[in-house]
């Protein structure tokens, strides 16, 4: 599952980020490395941007973007 795919209020910890040069390197520098927990907290009307929760900060993230990044959810 990817981080686009998300649903508004649940959490997932961060598997691995995808993505080449760059566009990589950003995801990494913002804090969505490996093993990081991650909850979604709005959605745009349209559907992108994503804004979340990570390391105790909120990061907005186009959609394209999140779907780089994959996830496993954490079951409460």
């Amino acid at each position: 599952m990817t981080l686009a795919e998300l649903e508004i209020g649940k959490e997932a910890i961060i598997v691995s980020v995808g993505g080449e040069g760059a566009l990589r390197r950003r995801l990494l520098d913002m804090g969505l490395t490996p093993r990081t927990c991650v909850k979604i907290e709005k959605i745009a009307p349209m559907g992108d941007p994503l804004e979340m929760t990570v390391r105790g900060y909120s990061l907005t993230l186009r959609k394209e973007d999140a779907a780089k990044i994959e996830i496993e959810v954490i079951e409460a």
